[in-house]
Order: structure tokens, then C-alpha cells, then sequence
């Protein structure tokens, strides 16, 4: 056997070195700069613990992983829960009554924000909710500064990343529906039971393996998430939209505390390796 595996790992060696220098250099690098003061220009200064020690009074860090949290049930929670029941009209209902192309082109008009770049998405995103001319305000005849307020910010970007992300999950869970047997759909059908009692009992408990793999993944990138934040609300107003990898950022570009940065994104690294893992282990037992 290891005389047959043994070539194997030529072709391994190409992403095996780009993992290396991408992912694991950079982030060893980053690491060791945290325990440093540093500008970005000049000799970094050895602090030891510092920059850890500040982390844990700085009510900022701890106000940006809360936001993490709402996030995650924008990003996660929501659109995987929604992706599912979407799913599931789509394949049992839609495909059926209207065929399969015609849940085809919706499914792929759900997936649409998916494929859009962050910045044009978030940019119209912007002019809609302005607050003097934006097409929310005007439809339904209001006046609120959606970004603008420290009350409206959090929760109006929450809604516009479940926007962005309940493609994903729908695109998953369809691939999953095909896999599961449709007799055991016709066996309940036949014996009575309704379709939201054929979805909860049969559905859902054959599809748990892309449940698992649409909630890690979307979890991950709530917790990362960068982009949406840059272009909308740029963590304000105030801090209302703080999340640690925008606070890293901050630190490390208009602040020049690279060191502090560095302990930022270290901590939020490491957040999401402790997530992945217990997903992970979740994901064996239930298997």
C-alpha cells in the first residue's frame, strides 16, 4: 500500500507548499508580531503579553465579538434555517409543479448575491438605505437613517448579510435533497402524513451532513466577516457595528499599533479554530 500511496504526494506538494506559504507562514508571523509594539516601520519591541493583557479591558474588543454573535444568526442561524425551508419548496413543490427549470433559475436567483462582489453589492445596498433619497425610505413612505442610527445600524446589516447569504444554503441543501430516497417520501405520503411532517421527520434528519456543513462554514464567516462592514458602515456609527476582524484592521492601518492588531486577529484565529473543531466533533458524534 505504501508503495502505491507513495507518488501521491507529488501531487500533493503544489498546494501542500501554497498552504505553507499563504496560510501557515502568515499566520506564525502573525502570531510572534503580537507579542511585539510595533508601528509597521522600524524594529519591532518585544512586550510579552501586553497586547493580550490590554485586549482584556478594552471594551471595544469585547462590544465587536457581540456584534460577532448577532452576525452569526444573521449569517448562520437564519439563512440556514430559511435555506432549508426554501430548499425543500423548491424540490418537493416548485420542481414538481413548475419543473425543473424553473426551480433551476430560482434557485440560481437566490444564489445571485453570492456571486456579486462585496463592494457593488454593498454600495447599492447603500443607496437604497440612504436616508434622504434610498428606495427603503421611499417605498414605505419613512424617514430613518438606517446605517446612520446606533439603534437601526446593527440590525440593518444583519438583515441585508441574510440578503447576502441565504444562497448558499439553498444551493447546498437542493444538492442534498437529490440524494435522499423518495420512497421514503411516498411511504409517508401514503400513510398520511402531511408534507411539513414528512419535511421534519424525514427531510431534515437526511440531510443533517450539509446541515453541518452549511452552519460550520457560514459560522466561519460571520466570525470573519470584513468586507460587508467596510463598505457599509465602516464600524460605525460610534462602534454600533464593530466586529473584531474590522478592529483589527483599524488597529493595524489608521492606528499603526501592528502589534495590537496582530493580538486582535490572533485571538479571533484562534476563536475560529475552537469553533471548527467543536463542530467538528459534534458532526462525528451525530454520525
Amino acid at each position: 500500500m505504501r508503495a502505491r500511496t507513495k507518488g501521491y504526494w507529488w501531487y500533493l506538494a503544489p498546494s501542500l507548499v501554497l498552504f505553507l506559504a499563504v496560510i501557515v507562514a502568515p499566520f506564525v508571523m502573525n502570531v510572534a508580531t503580537s507579542f511585539t509594539r510595533w508601528s509597521g516601520v522600524g524594529t519591532p519591541r518585544w512586550v510579552g503579553l501586553d497586547n493580550y493583557t490590554r485586549l482584556l479591558d478594552d471594551e471595544r474588543f469585547w462590544q465587536s465579538f457581540q456584534h460577532n454573535v448577532g452576525l452569526i444568526v444573521a449569517m448562520a442561524i437564519v439563512p440556514t434555517a430559511l435555506g432549508l425551508l426554501l430548499a425543500a419548496v423548491l424540490f418537493d413543490y416548485i420542481g414538481r409543479r413548475f419543473g425543473a427549470r424553473t426551480a433551476a433559475a430560482l434557485r440560481a436567483a437566490y444564489y445571485l448575491p453570492q456571486v456579486l462582489p462585496v463592494a457593488v453589492a454593498g454600495v447599492v445596498w447603500g443607496w437604497m438605505l440612504h436616508p434622504s433619497y434610498g428606495a427603503v425610505n421611499e417605498i414605505f413612505g419613512l424617514k430613518l437613517d438606517w446605517l446612520g442610527d446606533p439603534d437601526l445600524a446593527l440590525a440593518t446589516v444583519m438583515a441585508v448579510m441574510v440578503w447576502f447569504q441565504l444562497g448558499y444554503p439553498v444551493v447546498i441543501f437542493m444538492a442534498g435533497l437529490q440524494r435522499v430516497d423518495p420512497a421514503l417520501h411516498e411511504a409517508a405520503e401514503i400513510d398520511g402524513a402531511s408534507w411539513w411532517r414528512r419535511f421534519w421527520h424525514i427531510t431534515i434528519p437526511q440531510i443533517r451532513p450539509e446541515t453541518f456543513v452549511v452552519l460550520l462554514t457560514c459560522t466561519i464567516a460571520a466570525l470573519k466577516v470584513f468586507g460587508p462592514i467596510y463598505v457599509l458602515t465602516r464600524g460605525g456609527p460610534g462602534n454600533a457595528t464593530m466586529v473584531p476582524s474590522y478592529f483589527s484592521y483599524l488597529s493595524f492601518f489608521q492606528k499603526s499599533n501592528v502589534g495590537y492588531g496582530s493580538a486582535i486577529a490572533t485571538v479571533l484565529a484562534l476563536i475560529i479554530i475552537v469553533v471548527t473543531f467543536l463542530f467538528l466533533r459534534v458532526q462525528e458524534r451525530e454520525s
